[in-house]
């Protein structure tokens, strides 16, 4: 089928690829308002034509929005302003109540399918897309019931051909669920980040010094604000009900140092590491 991808950067680049390499796609739109990315894409062979949005969303099967997500917010209703009942539009959003709201009473509604592909790096633009990004990953559909039984399959077969394990839930649930496990984590990242950077100034040799331990812990810290401070905003509060919550672990560790409370101290420690019995 034809499939145009709006948005080829690092998400929507590596969906392309994949979907390529599996032999759903046998033909590739790009739609990206930065056109170097379009002329890039083309380079490494990520999309067969750059177009414009209205040429490419009539002449699609399948239409992925792969852009920031207040961005998809604006853009998903002019895309089912444009499509037939027998397209199919999925975006792959990492906040998914806000996108969901912003179509509910549109006409073509059952045509969507809210998803998200739960995987991302720091890099972004087509040069840092992987065809292979998706594999062994969870794909969160949200409020399946309210796309059409076709739009579904649709959607359920091409997040399989990407390789992923799908999970079905409520918008609003994907929303406090990703604050723990991904929004909350870019946030202590880029706060570490600053506070290092801070210290840096008065001490040269401190990135000397760094581990491997300090670089993953910072890794997020590369994730580009165009991306994150959407993301942030459309999950504001869900975020703040984890940050608050975040704030109140750190004073813990603080008052145990504060008062030399070492026995609390191993304590807060040994909790922490029941982490390792649910991340293996």
């Amino acid at each position: 089928m034809k499939i145009s991808i709006l948005g080829t950067g690092l998400i929507g680049g590596s969906m392309a690829l994949k979907l390529r390499e599996k032999g759903i796609a046998d033909f590739i739109y790009g739609i990206d308002n930065n056109q170097q990315h379009i002329s890039k894409a083309l380079e490494l062979k990520i999309i067969d034509a750059g177009t414009d949005l209205e040429y490419g969303v009539k002449n699609a099967d399948f239409i992925i929005i792969a852009v920031p997500v207040d961005a998809a917010r604006k853009l998903l209703p002019e895309v089912l302003d444009l499509i037939s009942d027998k397209q199919t539009v999925m975006d792959a959003g990492s906040t998914k109540a806000g996108i969901v709201n912003a179509v509910k009473n549109h006409p073509k509604r059952s045509r969507f399918v809210a998803f998200h592909p739960m995987w991302g790096t720091e890099n972004n633009g087509p040069a840092s897309a992987v065809s292979d990004s998706f594999s062994g990953k969870a794909g969160v559909i949200c409020n399946k019931e309210e796309s059409a039984p076709d739009a579904l399959q649709l959607a359920e077969k091409v997040a399989e051909s990407l390789d992923m394990h799908l999970i079905y839930m409520n918008a609003e649930n994907h929303d406090v669920h990703t604050a723990y496990i991904s929004h909350i984590s870019h946030i202590t990242s880029y706060a570490l980040a600053n506070t290092v950077l801070e210290k840096e100034r008065e001490e040269e040799t401190i990135f000397q010094l760094a581990s491997s331990g300090f670089s993953s812990t910072v890794r997020l810290a590369k994730s580009h604000p165009e991306m994150w401070v959407p993301i942030f905003k459309q999950n504001k509060e869900n975020v703040l009900d984890v940050l608050n919550e975040h704030i109140a672990q750190l004073r813990k560790f603080k008052a145990a140092l504060e008062k030399e409370n070492y026995e609390y101290l191993e304590e807060l420690i040994s909790n922490a590491n029941r982490i390792r019995g649910i991340l293996r």
